[in-house]
């Protein structure tokens, strides 16, 4: 009979998020893992499998806690405007608070791996999605109260706003100007807002 887990998986898994998330995956050692973790390699590696399944794990962490909460804002009550700016706005400030947790940790992730790990880019898309999707929800919303431009799709504008959200969270980590990193935004949203709003 197997002997029951003596720690918070939950606590383990967040924890190597954090590290892999800190250093990026090929700079992250067993080593670290197991100093962060405070799990001996054999106790970490038995639970969890390697090192490259213990980053997928983090990466599911990663959206269900991060980009959850991501979703929660686009779900919020309240023009959709506000929330979209809402959200990019907090990921700018997020970015520039000068946090050891570096931007994104999927975007890192989409940046170092996905080129050579399956896994990883599949994991990342499934990430990336989820937001585009709530996003596109937003902005159908919108479009039937009338805030939102009603000529394109609410896919093509989901997709526009994910790029600008995913290329500013990219932007902020070598252009600390905030009001240059705002002003994308509300010319962002000024290109979304139904035509008598655009002014």
């Amino acid at each position: 009979m197997a002997r029951p887990r003596k720690f918070d998986e939950a606590r383990v898994i967040d924890a190597a998020m954090d590290t892999f998330w800190r250093r990026g995956y090929e700079a992250t050692s067993t080593r670290d893992l197991s100093e962060r973790t405070e799990l001996g390699p054999s106790s970490l590696y038995n639970a969890f499998g390697d090192k490259h399944q213990l980053y997928l794990r983090s990466l599911r962490q990663y959206q269900e806690t991060a980009t959850a909460e991501q979703v929660e804002v686009l779900r919020a009550p309240g023009p959709v405007e506000d929330r979209l700016r809402n959200l990019l706005a907090t990921a700018i400030d997020t970015d520039l608070s000068g946090t050891d947790r570096p931007g994104c940790f999927a975007i890192n992730a989409a940046i170092e791996r996905a080129a050579v790990d399956p896994d990883a880019r599949e994991q990342v898309r499934q990430n990336f999605a989820v937001v585009e999707e709530a996003l596109r929800e937003a902005l159908a919303e919108g479009q039937r109260s009338g805030e939102i431009d009603q000529t394109r799709s609410a896919e093509s504008l989901a997709r526009q706003v994910l790029s600008t959200y995913y290329g500013l969270r990219v932007l902020a980590r070598v252009q600390p100007d905030r009001s240059a990193l705002l002003d994308v935004v509300e010319n962002l949203l000024k290109s979304c807002a139904a035509a008598e709003d655009r002014g």
